[in-house]
Formats: C-alpha cells, structure tokens, sequence
C-alpha cells in the first residue's frame, strides 16, 4: 500500500508553557507534535516528540572551608614550632665588664683585628670581627671564651657579649668555621679566628671592639 493513494491531514497540538516560572538553567522549550490522521481515519501517534526541555548542569561552587582550615592547622603548627625553638633556646652569657681574665689569657695575644660586614636574609646587617690568636704558653687549648664590648660615643659600654672563639677551617669558598676543641691550639699554635654579632646595637660608635679572654680550657 502506497500512501500517495490517500489524503494525509496532519494536526498539529501545540502545548503551551506552565504558568510556572521556569528555572533559569533551562535553555530550550520545543512544541510537542500532536497525531498523524490518514483519510481512511486511522490515526497514528507521533513518532517523534521533538526536542525537550534541556537542563543544564548547575555550576558547582568550591567550597573554601576544608582549604582555609587545613591552612590555619598550618600556621598554628609553625607558630607553637617556632615558640618551643625559641624558649628552648638558651639566652647568651653576660659576663660584668669588670669580669676577671684567665691567668692563661696572657700566651693567647690577640692581634691583626679586621672589621667586616654583610647584609642577613631579614635586611639587617652582621658584623664579623676576625684576627689572630697564638699560644705562646706551655699548654694545649681546647677551648677560649671571650667578652666582647662595644662601645658608644661617649665610651661607654653599648653591647657585652660573651661568646666562644671560632677558628677559621676554611676560607674557600665560604668561610667556615670550627670550635677550639675541634682544632686544639697546641703550644706554638697559630690560628686566625672569627666573631660574628647580629646585630651590633645602633649606639656603636664604629670602633674596634674590647675582646678579653675570659676563660680558657687546657690540657
């Protein structure tokens, strides 16, 4: 059967739109398509129903909450770190200023002091005091601890620090330096040293600084 022989009617039904508002994620509204009638009045459904309505996904929001509490439990973590290194940390020695010097100190001169300066990573500056120490006496040194004062203009003492004496090991390519119990002064010993501050107090009136010898270790 050839369906040329008969009248096609096609009835179209237009669905109209809910009164109800439309979520704004819909893209599309398409008409439904209604029946198909042949002239012998049979009637077939549509194939077809055409495109529908179309949702798209709905953008998905990023929760920050889960990120900015895992950052906080960081930085607590860095703050409680940094607070047990620094009260763990023991204070430097400050011996009087008119502190006695060892009997010994008087075979370990002191000689060719030299004034330097770098910048630090928090843009400060650190001050190196390097020069030369020989044992004159009898005995080995295994250990020398020396006072430093800084002075200020009017000559009074600035800065007092205690601190033990570090041999130079190397030079190149960096500096490096090493304790006098690593490398015993032996009787006719020579050795250059270094002294680091950081900082040196702003009332420094720039000149050398006392070192006096304090204490020393022998065997």
């Amino acid at each position: 059967m050839y369906l040329s022989r008969y009248l096609v009617l096609v009835h179209l039904r237009l669905i109209p739109l809910s009164s109800r508002a439309v979520h704004p994620s819909v893209k599309i509204l398409i008409f439904r398509c209604g029946d198909v009638v042949f002239g012998n009045g049979s009637k077939i459904g549509c194939v077809s129903t055409g495109p529908q309505l179309i949702r798209t996904a709905e953008p998905h929001e990023r929760n920050w909450l889960p990120l900015a509490i895992a950052a906080a439990v960081v930085l607590a973590i860095a703050a409680i770190a940094v607070i047990a290194v620094e009260h763990g940390r023991s204070k430097p020695t400050v011996a009087p200023i008119n502190a006695a010097a060892d009997p010994y100190a008087a075979n370990l001169p002191l000689t060719n002091l030299a004034l330097s300066e770098s910048a630090n990573l928090a843009g400060g500056k650190v001050t190196y005091v390097d020069g030369h120490i020989t044992n004159k006496g009898n005995q080995t040194v295994t250990g020398i601890s020396v006072q430093i004062l800084f002075r200020d203009p009017a000559h009074e003492v600035a800065q007092n620090e205690t601190q033990p004496l570090k041999l130079i090991r190397t030079r190149e390519p960096y500096v490096d330096l090493q304790s006098v119990a690593n490398a015993p002064l032996k009787p006719g010993d020579e050795r250059d040293f270094r002294l680091i501050f950081d900082p040196v107090t702003k009332d420094w009136d720039g000149a050398y600084p006392e070192i006096r010898i304090l204490q020393v270790q022998t065997r």
